[in-house]
C-alpha cells in the first residue's frame, strides 16, 4: 500500500513538474482590438470610417526562452474552415525558433465557423483590416520588435496574406506600418489587380500543382506581372492538391467552390469585377451572381507527405531569413 501511494505521489509530482515546465516556456495573452466589417476592398479604400465596427481578438504566445528583450512575431491567418491542426503546427515551429505567434481569430470574433461554399460571412477585405489592426496593436507591445512582424496565412488566409501587400488597400488602412514579409499558402490568386503597386517586403506563395480550389497558374501569372517591382516568389509542389501540408488523405469536398475557370479584375478603386460584364461584386448578392459565371462546385483537398515536409522546411527558411537574419 505504501509503495502504491508513493508511486502515485511520484507520478503526480512528475505531472506537475511537466506542466510547470511546459507553461513556463511561453506566456499567453488574449489581445482584443477594434476592427470593422467591410465587404470589399473598395469599402476600405473609399469608405473605411463608415464601416460597421467589430471587436476582434486573437491569442499571442511569446516564448519565454527568447534571448532578446524584443522578439519577432508571426501573425497567422486561417482559411475558410477556421483554425486547423496543421496551422498550429507551423506556429509551434516558429515559436521553437524563438519567434512569438499571434493566432488571429477573425471567425470566432464574429461567431463564424466556416465560409466554405458561400464566401460571404466574412470577406478577405474584412480579414485584411483585422490583420492590420492587429499589427497596429502588436507593434506597440513591449516584448515585440515592431520592425519584424510577418504575416502567414492559408487558403482564404493566404489571400489575406498576399493582398495585404497590395498598397491601395494597405495605405488606406495605415501608411506607416508594414509587414516584414508575407508567406501565403495556396492563396486565391485569380484576382488580377489593375494597380500593381505591392509592398517591397518579401512575398512567397506556396501552392500545389493540382489545386483546383485556388489554382496555381494564376499565382505564377500574378508573380510574373508584379516582378521586378515586387519581391515575390512562387513555389509549386508537384502532384499536390489544396491543403497538401495536412496529414489527411486526398478527398473531394463537394460543396467547396472550384475557381479553375475564374479570373476577376481588380480595379484601382478596389472593385472586384464580374467576368464578362465587369460589374463590381460589391455585396453578397452581386458576388453570388458574379461567381455564377465561372464557379463550379467540387474540389480535391488533402495531404502529400513529401510536399508537406518540404513546405514546413521552406516556411522555416523563409521566416528565418526575413525575421531572424
Amino acid at each position: 500500500m505504501i509503495k502504491i501511494l508513493n508511486t502515485k505521489k511520484y507520478l503526480l509530482f512528475c505531472l506537475c513538474l511537466f506542466t510547470s515546465t511546459l507553461f513556463s516556456q511561453f506566456s499567453i495573452e488574449k489581445i482584443t482590438f477594434s476592427s470593422a466589417n467591410p465587404f470589399s476592398f473598395n469599402d476600405i479604400i473609399s469608405d473605411l470610417k463608415n464601416q460597421e465596427k467589430q471587436e476582434v481578438y486573437g491569442t499571442l504566445i511569446i516564448p519565454d526562452r527568447a534571448e532578446s528583450e524584443k522578439i519577432p512575431l508571426v501573425i497567422g491567418v486561417a482559411g475558410s474552415y477556421g483554425w486547423a491542426e496543421h496551422h498550429f503546427q507551423y506556429l509551434e515551429m516558429f515559436r521553437q525558433m524563438g519567434i512569438a505567434t499571434f493566432e488571429l481569430n477573425s471567425f470566432k470574433s464574429r461567431n463564424i465557423t466556416s465560409t466554405v461554399g458561400t464566401q460571404t460571412e466574412i470577406t478577405m477585405a474584412a480579414m485584411i483590416l483585422d490583420a492590420y489592426k492587429a499589427l497596429e496593436v502588436l507593434s506597440a507591445h513591449p516584448k515585440i520588435d515592431k520592425e519584424k512582424i510577418s504575416i502567414v496565412g492559408w487558403s482564404l488566409g493566404g489571400g489575406v496574406t498576399l493582398f495585404s501587400g497590395w498598397l491601395p488597400v494597405k495605405n488606406a488602412i495605415n501608411k506607416k506600418i508594414s509587414f516584414a514579409s508575407h508567406l501565403a499558402f495556396y492563396p486565391p490568386c485569380f484576382i488580377d489587380p489593375e494597380n500593381r503597386d505591392f509592398t517591397k517586403s518579401p512575398i512567397h506563395i506556396i501552392i500545389g500543382e493540382l489545386d483546383n480550389w485556388t489554382p496555381s497558374k494564376p499565382c505564377e501569372d500574378l508573380a510574373s506581372k508584379l516582378r521586378p517591382a515586387a519581391n515575390i516568389d512562387v513555389t509549386i509542389f508537384e502532384n499536390s492538391y489544396h491543403s497538401f501540408d495536412t496529414n489527411s488523405k486526398v478527398h473531394k469536398k463537394e460543396d467547396a467552390y472550384n475557381f479553375s475557370d475564374c479570373m476577376f479584375k481588380l480595379t484601382s478603386e478596389g472593385h472586384v469585377l464580374m467576368n464578362y460584364i465587369n460589374l463590381p461584386m460589391s455585396n453578397a448578392f452581386l458576388q453570388k451572381i458574379g461567381f455564377s459565371f465561372c464557379v463550379t462546385r467540387g474540389v480535391y483537398s488533402g495531404g502529400n507527405p513529401t510536399a508537406r515536409k518540404k513546405s514546413f522546411s521552406l516556411a522555416k527558411s523563409f521566416i528565418k531569413k526575413t525575421l531572424l537574419e
